[in-house]
């Protein structure tokens, strides 16, 4: 080694060019004024290390963030609806977008700390084991429903899972446990990139678990496109959510997505058994008699409990929406993946409505050869008028969730052909038995139940007035039918039955809600105002929706009313409306509530108004909402995206301004001076197309040209020599 030092030492030494350079030289000649040994600035040059500029790191999660990923989920919309009929093969590029797994972990944090985290707020180290997550998923090495080992866990989990006793591990192993923090946000992964897709291509007709459609929006569509069917076939398929097979979900899901790592990870989701804890019933223990409990406190990141109104307006939910879709290790990925397989059932009976549609030149409505053109208002009486065989044969149909409704407006034969076909398809395509009592074929005389409305005909004798000849004017009573959607009071006084409000069915009396016993009396009256705003609100499009909210304010005024009368040792429902007024407005705790030193209290704002129940009389319920329903509605969102694309097109600015110029909203100097515009940026193009043909590739030369075009206008000044060559050249490509 010393000798290779050595040589090398004289080589350079003995080499002057090598050591003879210019300012940044290590060699100086000495002087008089400046003497350097040389040997110094050799061993120097020897302990010289270059500075290398190393390449910005590809896994480093500050580097990854490019966008925001509220606009990477907007572009994969656009690009759905754009072309909603294309076999998406590229979604592994979003997967590896790490904008998309960054707003999974905020969506996922909100749901778990009950707070929204700005970016800037996530912590250095949670992007490093969000990084490792993603990374772990791309790989193949996510495992579904993990326990102990994680890549990423919830903020508010402290748990040190490697000092954990053996049984606590195996109490964590064999123990029902809710979704891990990972699973979650993998799940809101999949979820943001397969929305956009399936949303493009499912069918107008379902309605449940998609964004900007709800209950209401099947019951405007009834009572908009169901005035005249005769016949209604009522279906339950919920059994397809608890039997649903692995194969069907992957075979309906790879007819528009063909990626093979999205497949897989879906399919192990559904496949990865979900360990539940069984309790036998010799081992249950007895139950021990409630101890009082102090009022637990929530912790800084714990996310507060739904309110006692909102829970108890769950529990109000109708039969129909009451049953969420949970598959595997699927999570919130599930509802989406059971409207992809029953996608097919409607497009299947959309076909048939094509196919059963024959219209009548006697009919009043529908008689147009496409059906789809809207002949007469069909909510109106004068233009439903009764079945027969010279009327228009046509069917309806709406799905909410794994419940279908279809209408038919024909004979009853027709209807009973169709439910046979239903019930061969079912078996077929989803192995689902069905028979003639799970598919009733039922006449809207009789009410049809749905989403705990009724659907029922009403006959009405509306007066026409016409001009006869001579100008005489003739009334005479017509006779027509009208759809009617009317709330349930039976299904109403179920429901309350259910959340112990009453008890009895022919004459029901309130019961007392107990579990608002330690609550003020301001406090119990707002969460019950509460309730009944969702109620009314619920109850918007029913035609009794007066009598409904009436009857819903009486049963929580008289359950408020024996509360307080079991608090304040009043006795009897008659003392405390006595006291606190019709609407429960005054304070019981004091003397019949009109004490002047609790009037001289709240003038001065020391304590607490109290608020009455709303609806305690009819005339304050609001009115049936009668707002006309378009037949072509879609949500506003999807609006928007279609808004958007139409924009977006070329073709569009084009109609526009020649729609403007033919209206003459253009003054005549500006058209002549867009028409010259137009003239010379055309001439320009025409100049670059010839020049890129014959491989003339010199800008300097034809810059005049193009700066004139360019000066031209001022609101044209974008129009730069860059971009015309760029369109020129594409042009030519």
């Amino acid at each position: 080694m010393h000798r290779s030092l050595t040589i090398f030492t004289r080589q350079i030494l003995t080499n002057s060019s090598l050591l003879r350079t210019t300012n940044h030289s290590l060699y100086f000649e000495s002087s008089s004024l400046n003497p350097r040994p040389t040997w110094s600035l050799f061993f120097r040059f020897l302990s010289f290390h270059p500075v290398h500029r190393h390449a910005p790191d590809p896994d480093d999660p500050a580097t990854l963030m490019k966008e925001d990923g509220v606009s990477v989920c907007s572009q994969m919309w656009i690009e759905n609806f754009r072309e909603p009929d294309r076999t998406v093969t590229n979604l592994t590029s979003y997967l590896r977008r790490f904008e998309l797994w960054v707003l999974a972990y905020q969506k996922v944090c909100c749901d778990e700390m009950g707070a929204y985290v700005p970016r800037s707020a996530i912590q250095r180290s949670a992007l490093e084991d969000l990084l490792a997550l993603r990374n772990a998923v791309l790989d193949s090495r996510f495992k579904w429903g993990a326990r102990l080992d994680f890549f990423i866990k919830s903020p508010k989990d402290k748990t040190d899972y490697d000092s954990l006793s053996k049984r606590k591990i195996k109490a964590i192993l064999t123990t029902t446990q809710p979704a891990s923090f990972q699973d979650k946000v993998v799940q809101e992964v999949l979820l943001m990139m397969l929305e956009p897709i399936y949303e493009a291509r499912f069918s107008q007709k379902s309605y449940a678990f998609r964004p900007g459609r709800n209950a209401h929006t099947v019951l405007r569509v009834i009572r908009r496109n169901f005035a005249g069917y005769l016949w209604y076939i009522k279906g339950d398929l919920s059994a397809v959510l608890d039997g649903m097979k692995v194969g069907l979900v992957i075979g309906a899901m790879m007819r528009d997505v063909r990626d093979k790592k999205v497949i897989d990870l879906i399919k192990s989701a559904l496949v990865t058994p979900v360990i539940t804890s069984q309790i036998d019933d010799g081992e249950k223990k007895k139950k021990k008699k409630r101890k009082y409990q102090k009022k637990r406190v929530l912790a800084d990141d714990e996310p507060k409990p739904d309110p006692y109104w909102l829970e108890s307006f769950f529990g109000f939910a109708p039969e129909e929406a009451e049953k969420v879709p949970s598959w595997g290790h699927c999570g919130i990925l599930t509802p989406l993946l059971f409207n992809i397989c029953l996608d097919e059932l409607d497009r299947w009976i959309e076909g048939k409505i094509k196919e059963f549609y024959r219209p009548s030149k006697s009919d009043v409505i529908w008689n147009s050869p496409e059906g789809e053109a809207d002949q007469g208002n069909t909510s109106w009486p004068e233009f439903v008028p009764t079945s027969g065989p010279d009327k228009t044969r046509k069917m309806d149909y709406v799905r909410y969730g794994g419940h279908l409704l279809i209408g038919v407006r024909g004979p009853r034969i027709d209807a009973a052909t169709l439910r046979k076909q239903l019930i061969e398809f079912c078996d077929q395509k989803y192995m689902l038995k069905l028979d003639n009592e799970s598919l009733p074929i039922e006449h809207i005389t009789k009410g049809i139940m749905f989403l705990d409305h009724v659907l029922c005909r009403r006959v009405v004798y509306p007066t026409l007035r016409y001009t006869a000849t001579g100008g005489k004017i003739i009334s005479e009573k017509g006779v027509g039918t009208l759809l009617s959607v009317t709330a349930s009071l039976k299904q109403c006084i179920k429901q309350f039955r259910k959340l112990n409000f009453l008890k009895g069915d022919r004459d029901p009396d309130p019961q007392p809600c107990f579990r608002m016993f330690h609550a003020t009396q301001a406090h119990t009256n707002a969460q019950m105002n509460k309730f009944l705003s969702t109620m009314v609100e619920w109850y918007r499009f029913a035609d009794n929706r007066k009598k409904i909210v009436n009857f819903c304010s009486y049963i929580l005024r008289g359950s408020l009313a024996k509360l307080y009368a079991a608090k304040y040792k009043l006795r009897s429902r008659a003392k405390v409306y006595k006291i606190g007024s019709r609407n429960l407005s005054r304070p019981l705790k004091e003397k019949k509530g009109q004490s002047p030193e609790y009037h001289n209290l709240l003038r001065m704002g020391l304590v607490e108004s109290i608020d009455g129940l709303q609806y305690t009389r009819m005339s304050l319920v609001p009115e049936t909402d009668y707002t006309p329903f378009p037949s072509n509605w879609r949500p506003d969102h999807e609006k928007t995206l279609l808004e958007y694309i139409k924009l977006d097109d070329p073709k569009t600015l084009e109609e526009q301004r020649s729609c403007i110029i033919e209206q003459g909203l253009v003054s005549p100097q500006d058209y002549i001076s867009m028409l010259v515009w137009n003239y010379k940026r055309n001439a320009i193009v025409m100049d670059k197309l010839s020049l890129v043909e014959n491989g003339s590739n010199n800008i300097e030369r034809d810059r005049p040209l193009l700066m004139d075009a360019s000066n031209e206008n001022s609101d044209q000044k974008s129009k730069t020599e860059e971009e015309i060559i760029e369109r020129v050249q594409f042009a030519r490509m």
